[in-house]
């Protein structure tokens, strides 16, 4: 998937989409926001993938190819959950990161935010590298 393919007709589009993000033994839910990343990952849902750890940060490999949005940043708050363009990967920072200076959640280079945990994301403290990971739509 392309963040440049042009999102389908939205229109009567009641509410913002829901996803879930399964881990096995835990989930959390998330609210997307309206962005080019955010559309190009809803577009390609189911997603599957294995997950990746450093420091509090949990992120795994998407097949979306998205580019820098002019808003992307390194440094989140916990609970934003961003797509880093730089490993075509889903990231959910929820603490300090090797790179991160004070109490701040930094991750490896500027990130595209795309959508919101409606979960405590410091819950992820539990997933180990290479739990499986499961991304789907939500009612």
């Amino acid at each position: 998937m392309d963040c440049r393919v042009k999102p389908g007709n939205d229109e009567g589009r009641e509410k913002t989409m829901r996803i879930r993000f399964d881990f096995g033994s835990l989930a959390l839910d998330a609210e997307l926001f309206d962005t080019p990343t955010a559309n190009a990952i809803a577009r390609a849902l189911p997603l599957t993938g294995q997950a990746l750890t450093w420091g509090e940060e949990v992120y795994f490999e998407i097949p979306v190819k998205c580019i820098r949005e002019k808003d992307a940043r390194a440094v989140v708050t916990p609970g934003e959950i961003a797509y880093w363009p730089d490993g075509h990967a889903i990231a959910i920072g929820f603490g300090r990161t090797p790179i991160s200076k004070a109490d701040e959640t930094r991750l490896a280079s500027p990130c595209n935010i795309w959508a919101k945990a409606l979960g405590d994301v410091k819950a992820l403290a539990k997933v180990r590298a290479g739990t499986k990971i499961k991304v789907s739509a939500i009612a």
